[in-house]
């Protein structure tokens, strides 16, 4: 018995479909990425439900995707700069190669330590 087969929308509003029997031509956001690609503002086509409808993945035509975006050498270097800014010390101002723990705001090496009893 499937459970959540409804290609027509009649039931759940959006055409529907049980998990893995989706139809060929459409794809989750996921799958859509691993192709390279993105929904570029399309509407939600239909929907897979699963785990007795507690899950739901929506589903977008491929055909009308649009290729991913390639962020600017600009963002790139801004993007660089923020992270190694995570990965510098206030204390010592040493790059570290992990950022540093936000609980403590020092790296390893000059936060304070605990006493254990």
């Amino acid at each position: 018995m499937v459970v959540f087969y409804d290609p027509t929308g009649v039931k759940y509003g959006l055409p529907t479909y049980p998990y893995k029997m989706a139809p060929d031509g459409l794809a989750t956001v996921r799958q859509l990425r691993k192709r390279g690609l993105r929904p570029g503002g399309q509407d939600i086509t239909a929907q897979i439900l699963w785990r007795r409808g507690k899950r739901c993945a929506y589903l977008y035509r491929i055909d009308l995707a649009l290729p991913k975006r390639q962020a600017t050498p600009a963002q790139l270097a801004a993007l660089d700069r923020a992270l190694t800014a995570r990965r510098t010390c206030p204390t010592c101002e040493q790059v570290k190669n992990y950022y540093i723990p936000r609980r403590t705001g020092a790296c390893l090496d000059c936060e304070p330590q605990e006493v254990t009893r």
